[in-house]
């Protein structure tokens, strides 16, 4: 039916059960559900759980009914949001595929907002610029845009956060290709060409 991770909820040093699911509104015992759901998510992805063992465990306690569709929807997004980056529509597309209904993926991926996506991106193209260092720098570009287009983010998004990554780089990062005229270099290599190649991986991630 579903999938999820494995690693118990012990050790889930200072995780607080706040927010909506333990307002005083809520059902007692949905609220009690989310709050053990986000403790599961935050101890999986804080033991550092392999993904695809997370995932088991998760499919597993939904098929048993330990967790109804709505609770899997979202410990889902929890752990792979923060666990691999993933945005909204990669997260969406997962769900729809392991036979979440719409309404509880919309009520699901509605917990993340444009800031969360903003600030996972930026996290992602951190991780990665370094490697990229050396490259030309068109494929520089390429490559960190095709990154975050194949974890769900819009085009618009990769490009303001690759091109900021890369100015801020050059103004108190280490020595790189980056000529004196690098502002007009970097208006160069955001063109046509590379809008077009990440407009396909944009594509391709929606499906």
């Amino acid at each position: 039916m579903r999938t999820a991770g494995a690693g118990g909820l012990g050790g889930v040093e200072g995780a607080e059960p706040d927010g909506p699911a333990a307002s005083g509104g809520a059902d007692p015992e949905e609220a009690a559900r989310q709050i053990c759901l986000r403790l599961l998510a935050t101890a999986l992805r804080r033991r550092r759980v392999p993904e695809d063992v997370a995932e088991a465990v998760l499919s597993r306690f939904a098929e048993v009914r330990l967790i109804d569709d709505a609770a899997f929807a979202q410990a889902w997004v929890e752990s792979r949001h923060h666990g691999r980056g993933l945005a909204r529509r990669a997260l969406s597309a997962e769900l729809r595929q392991r036979g979440v209904a719409a309404e509880q993926v919309r009520a699901a991926i509605g917990s993340l907002g444009d800031q969360d996506e903003l600030a996972t991106a930026r996290r992602l193209v951190a991780k990665r610029i370094e490697a990229t260092r050396g490259r030309p720098l068109p494929a520089r570009v390429r490559h960190l845009v095709g990154m975050l287009a194949r974890k769900g983010y819009p085009a618009g998004l990769a490009f303001q956060v690759v091109r900021e990554a890369l100015e801020e780089e050059r103004q108190h990062g280490p020595d790189t290709e980056f000529g004196q005229d690098a502002p007009s270099d970097l208006d160069n290599v955001f063109g046509a060409d590379i809008a077009a190649d990440a407009a396909v991986g944009d594509e391709w991630s929606a499906r």
